[in-house]
């Protein structure tokens, strides 16, 4: 095994979760905060828009089974790269889509796969995901934790306008 870690920000980060975690080679996929100034910050802090800190996922993989690209890929496909000011209801800064690089290669990847979903021509406007170097990485409170399949139906309610957005950009395809 070769265990690695990919941080992506991408709006609530319920809604990160689930894409991620249903992959071959995935070994955990865990909610929480980073690219703030205040160590181990609440939800309530995080949402009150004074700690800097955007919502995120920290996915751990086993990069024999499942790439980094790959990852990047299925992150395009779970966000609207071209709203710098949050994803779909969620609005403000720790909703902001965002790739954390954690070293030279990852940033690589990182760039390429977005210059080429802006050679893509799929968007009409400009591709303003930003790519960043980590930061310290907190997890959020247990209750955030897998959300999805502890609170499906509150979930799906939330997930609904980012599931129609993304079938109309991506319809079945596979591709970024």
């Amino acid at each position: 095994m070769k265990k690695e870690s990919a941080i992506f920000a991408g709006g609530c980060f319920w809604c990160m979760v689930q894409p991620f975690e249903e992959q071959p080679g995935i070994l955990n996929v865990t909610s929480g905060y980073t690219g703030g100034h205040v160590p181990n910050p609440t939800y309530e802090q995080v949402c009150s828009g004074q700690t800097g800190h955007t919502e995120a996922v920290k996915i751990e993989f086993d990069a024999a089974v499942i790439s980094y690209e790959q990852l990047v890929t299925i992150y395009w496909q779970q966000t609207d790269p071209t709203d710098a000011l949050g994803q779909f209801q969620d609005r403000g800064d720790s909703y902001r889509p965002v790739i954390f690089y954690q070293n030279e290669t990852q940033r690589k990847i990182a760039e390429a796969s977005k210059a080429a979903l802006e050679a893509s021509g799929r968007y009409n406007q400009p591709i303003v995901t930003t790519i960043e170097p980590a930061a310290a990485f907190y997890p959020a409170e247990d209750y955030h934790q897998q959300f999805y399949l502890k609170n499906p139906r509150r979930y799906h309610a939330n997930h609904a306008l980012r599931a129609q957005y993304l079938a109309d950009v991506w319809g079945d395809s596979d591709e970024a």
